[in-house]
C-alpha cells in the first residue's frame, strides 16, 4: 500500500508538472498550425461532453460556449424540433432567432440571416448585423438547428457552420446509440428476473414449509431469506452492481437451497479481496450458479459439489462457477448459448449476452463440460471500465 501510494503520488507530480509545462511553453512550443489543431481539439471535447446526453437546453447551454470557439463567431443559437434552446453571446435576439431557427427545422434547409432576419433594431452599433443556419440531422431525421451570427456572414460561413452541425449530429447519434444499448441492457434485465423459475420458487416454499413444524426459527429465518431474495431480483436498482453485492445475492439463494438439499450441498466459496469492488451488469452470477444446481446438481446422488471462485487476475476478475454434476455434450453448447434449448438455457444465454454487450463480445462466457464430468462457467469482468463506472 505504501508503495502504490508513492506510485501514485509520483504521477501525479509528473502530470502536474507536464500541465505546467505545457502552460509556459505552450506559446513558445509547436508550430501555428500545431497549436490550433489542439486548441480545435479541445473546444470540441468539451462540447462531446455535454452533447453526448443528447440535446436538451441544458446539455445545448452547457455546449454553446465550446460551438461558439468552434465557429469563430461572436454568438451562437441553438434549437431542437419545437424551441430556441439556448443562445450564447447574443441574447437580444432571441425571439426572432427562435423562429428563423424554427423555419430551417421545418424546411430542412440552411439559410443565410440578415438583420431583418435577426430582428435587428439596434442600428450599426450592433455586432450581430448576420449571420448563417444550419439543420441538424440524426439518421436523416431533422432534430434542431444551428446558427451562427456576426457582423457578417457568407459562403464560407455556411461551410463551416455546416461542418460544426454534422459534429453535432454525429455525438447526438452516439447519445443515441448509447441510450439505446442501455434500453436493450435493461430489457434484458427485465426479461431474466421475468425467468424466476416457478420450479424453484415452489421447492423453496416447499422447503419452508417442512420447518414451520419442526423448526420454526430456521423457517423464520428462510422466509426472510426468501423475501430477500425476491426482492432483490425485482428492485429497481442500477443496471450494475460489485462482486460483493452480486456474491450476497447467491448466499441468499444457496440458503434456500440448502434447505431442499440439507448436508447434500457442499458449497466451496474462493474470493480474492481485491475484486469485491468490481462492478458487474446486474444478476449475472445468481443465474450460472441456479443453472449448475437445477441442471447439474439436482441429479445427482450423494453429495452435490458446487465451487464458486472470484479471482484476481491483474487487469481482471475470473470468476468460476463450477459443479461436479451430470454435465453436458460440448457438441450441445452452441445449443445452450443460442437459445435452441428454449426456457433451459435462458439464463446462460441471457448472461453471455448482456457480458458482450457491456465488456465487448471478448468477455461472454467460456463453458467447458461433458457428458458425467461436471460444469465449469467462467466469467473474464475487466476491474476498470468506464461503461459501469459510477453509481
Amino acid at each position: 500500500m505504501v508503495v502504490l501510494t508513492i506510485m501514485l503520488a509520483s504521477v501525479a507530480a509528473a502530470l502536474s508538472a507536464a500541465v505546467l509545462f505545457w502552460k509556459r511553453t505552450s506559446r513558445r512550443v509547436g508550430t501555428p498550425p500545431q497549436r490550433a489543431t489542439y486548441e480545435a481539439l479541445h473546444t470540441a471535447s468539451e462540447a462531446v461532453a455535454a452533447l453526448r446526453d443528447g440535446l436538451t437546453p441544458d446539455t445545448a447551454v452547457k455546449a454553446a460556449p465550446a460551438l461558439r470557439r468552434l465557429l469563430g463567431t461572436p454568438a451562437v443559437a441553438v434549437a431542437d424540433r419545437t424551441d430556441l434552446i439556448a443562445c450564447e453571446g447574443s441574447e437580444r435576439h432571441a425571439e426572432a432567432l427562435g423562429r428563423r431557427l424554427h423555419e430551417v427545422v421545418v424546411s430542412g434547409r440552411p439559410h443565410l440571416l440578415n438583420a431583418a432576419d435577426l430582428g435587428c433594431g439596434h442600428g450599426g452599433d450592433c455586432p450581430m448585423r448576420a449571420g448563417v443556419a444550419v439543420p441538424i440531422a440524426v439518421d436523416g431525421t431533422l432534430v434542431g438547428a444551428l446558427a451562427a451570427l456576426g457582423p457578417s456572414a457568407d459562403a464560407a460561413l455556411m461551410r463551416t457552420a455546416a461542418e460544426v452541425a454534422r459534429f453535432v449530429s454525429t455525438q447526438l447519434a452516439l447519445a443515441e446509440l448509447d441510450a439505446s444499448r442501455t434500453r436493450t441492457v435493461q430489457a434484458q434485465l427485465n426479461f431474466l428476473r421475468a425467468q424466476i423459475s416457478p420450479h424453484f420458487i415452489y421447492n423453496a416454499l416447499t422447503a419452508i414449509e417442512s420447518y414451520v413444524r419442526s423448526d420454526p426459527e430456521r423457517a423464520r429465518d428462510l422466509l426472510v431469506g426468501f423475501a430477500e431474495f425476491i426482492r432483490w431480483t425485482f428492485r429497481e436498482h442500477s443496471q450494475y452492481a460489485t462482486l460483493a453485492e452480486e456474491l450476497r445475492f447467491v448466499d441468499t439463494y444457496l440458503e434456500l437451497e440448502r434447505a431442499r438439499f440439507g448436508d447434500r450441498l457442499v458449497v466451496s466459496l474462493r474470493v480474492a479481496p481485491e475484486v469485491l469492488p468490481v462492478r458487474v451488469p446486474s444478476l449475472v452470477l445468481q443465474p450460472l450458479v441456479e443453472n449448475a444446481v437445477r441442471h447439474g446438481l439436482e441429479r445427482v446422488s450423494g453429495t452435490a459439489r458446487l465451487k464458486i471462485s472470484a479471482e484476481d487476475a491483474g487487469h481482471e476478475a475470473i470468476v468460476t462457477v463450477e459443479d461436479h454434476g451430470v454435465g453436458v455434450d460440448p457438441g450441445q453448447l452452441a445449443g445452450v448459448l443460442s437459445g435452441q434449448w428454449g426456457r433451459e438455457s435462458v439464463g446462460l444465454r441471457n448472461v453471455d449476452e448482456r457480458l458482450r454487450a457491456t465488456f465487448r463480445t471478448d468477455h461472454g462466457l467460456t463453458i467447458e463440460t461433458g457428458v458425467g464430468a461436471g460444469t465449469k462457467v467462467t466469467m473474464r469482468l475487466p476491474k476498470f471500465f468506464a461503461a459501469v463506472s459510477g453509481p
